[in-house]
């Protein structure tokens, strides 16, 4: 029997979830070891070293959030995070190898070597009376902005209060080593099931509280193939200007998780069906509708998806210049027909897309300026001419300009066959090269002219005198 099917067994009744409105979470759904699929050996021994730390300090710690989703669904989880209900400088005096991070809401990172496990401790409900927020030590009331976002979310909790301040159901999991069951407080593992995204509680208090929620939903849908329920998706359309909210620096860590997982073309359809790829790219969707511009995306998320499930290196760099492209060469077309020259136009172009890109989401400079770069040589790669190509093979950045035009290209933007010219050229031996350079049209109009020798001044003729 599978995993879902024992679920339903030992829980008894359909596997219809309830409402997102309320639940019991007194009596939550406590799955056992022989009702689910989660074996310690798939769980990372820096994971289970906090876990058991905890433990022995005489505190709660369970494994929480997407890796548990991940293993229910016999996926391999990238991260681990464990929820306890120690604060945060509780939680640092367990482990030496422990930091406090945050301000909106303080969480700690214990630190095994590489590998970073992140520890939350359980968030309470927000309209808790003050005294009763008191009364734990480190305890902080919580604040909104007037649209309703948290500003600051340090109030704790038990861990029945924080299963329904996760986010989405199949979210609000709880894996603890000390019995090996699951603790379900939401009916997450029947959402699992019925593969559908479910936000916790009322939704548009939910999206408001957080409007990086919206993005996550439609993530989740993309990577797991799921469906966001109704009420969890009606909302999203209106709310989503919120995104224009959230600090630049938070939404370039998004913008990573939403195309470089390995998901990211239907991720990018997702984003655009709820209207939430313009909040974050509103100069690039003001393009869309412009050829080969959606082409050249969709194509280069579907080139990024391949590489990482083939296990290449990809690097937001060239996700961000095929992101940014369509606004640059616009831009780039009209500062030409003011007569500005080529490359001058190409810099100017992409400074000022970048500079205004930056208000949404941050671009770090060792990111920014390869991504200039490889623009810079979609202008050059057409000036092949005496030694030009032989210089352009030897740039660090030819390979990825070369796979930008290529892309270019695969969108339908005419090259007049550039990328196919540089496919052949770099398959042949040097002689061949040559004999490539000399056949290009203008060849003989762009040799090196040897150089003039200036005529002598006259001597004067001292011997008159």
């Amino acid at each position: 029997m599978s995993f879902f099917g024992r679920v339903n067994k030992f829980f008894g009744g359909d596997s219809k979830s309830e409402s997102t409105a309320a639940y019991d979470t007194s009596d939550p759904h406590i799955i056992p070891r022989d009702n689910h699929v989660i074996s310690r050996k798939n769980i990372s021994n820096a994971a289970l070293k906090v876990i058991t730390g905890l433990h022995n300090a005489g505190f709660e710690g369970f494994l929480v959030g997407g890796g548990v989703r991940d293993l229910l669904l016999d996926q391999h989880p990238k991260d681990f995070d464990v929820a306890t209900d120690a604060t945060p400088e509780q939680v640092r005096s367990v482990f030496n190898n422990a930091r406090i991070i945050g301000r909106r809401f303080k969480i700690v990172h214990v630190r095994y070597g590489r590998e970073v496990i992140e520890v939350t401790t359980f968030r309470g409900n927000h309209q808790a009376k003050a005294h009763e927020q008191g009364k734990r030590p480190g305890n902080q009331q919580s604040a909104k902005s007037h649209s309703g976002m948290l500003l600051r979310d340090n109030v704790f909790g038990t861990v029945e209060e924080d299963a329904v301040r996760r986010d989405f159901t199949i979210n609000a999991l709880y894996y603890t080593t000390s019995d090996f069951s699951v603790y379900d407080f939401t009916h997450g593992v029947r959402d699992l099931e019925n593969k559908t995204i479910r936000i916790i509680g009322d939704a548009q208090t939910r999206y408001k509280e957080d409007p990086v929620r919206m993005l996550r939903a439609v993530r989740f849908a993309a990577k797991l193939d799921f469906t966001i329920e109704p009420g969890t998706a009606a909302p999203i359309k209106e709310l989503a200007p919120l995104l224009s909210d959230i600090p630049a620096a938070r939404m370039f860590d998004e913008i990573l998780k939403l195309f470089m997982a390995g998901h990211g073309e239907k991720t990018f359809k997702l984003m655009q069906e709820y209207n939430l790829f313009a909040p974050l790219f509103p100069e690039t969707h003001h393009c869309l509708e412009q050829p080969f511009a959606k082409d050249l995306i969709v194509q280069a998320l579907r080139n990024t998806d391949t590489r990482i499930h083939a296990g290449k290196p990809v690097t937001p760099a060239f996700i961000f210049a095929a992101l940014l492209w369509p606004p640059t060469r616009m831009r780039h077309q009209q500062l030409l027909k003011e007569r500005v020259p080529g490359i001058p136009a190409m810099h100017q172009a992409a400074q000022e897309v970048a500079n205004r890109q930056q208000q949404f989401t941050s671009l770090p400079k060792r990111f920014g300026q390869p991504m200039r770069e490889i623009w810079d040589l979609q202008l050059r790669l057409p000036k092949r001419n005496g030694n030009k190509a032989e210089q352009l093979v030897e740039n660090k950045r030819f390979r990825a300009a070369y796979d930008f035009l290529l892309l270019r290209e695969s969108a339908g933007e005419p090259t007049d066959g550039l990328g196919q010219w540089w496919t052949d050229y770099q398959n042949r031996s040097p002689d061949q090269r040559e004999l490539m350079i000399k056949s290009l049209p203008d060849s003989h109009q762009n040799k090196r002219r040897p150089k003039s020798r200036k005529r002598p001044k006259p001597q004067a003729n001292h011997e008159s005198h």
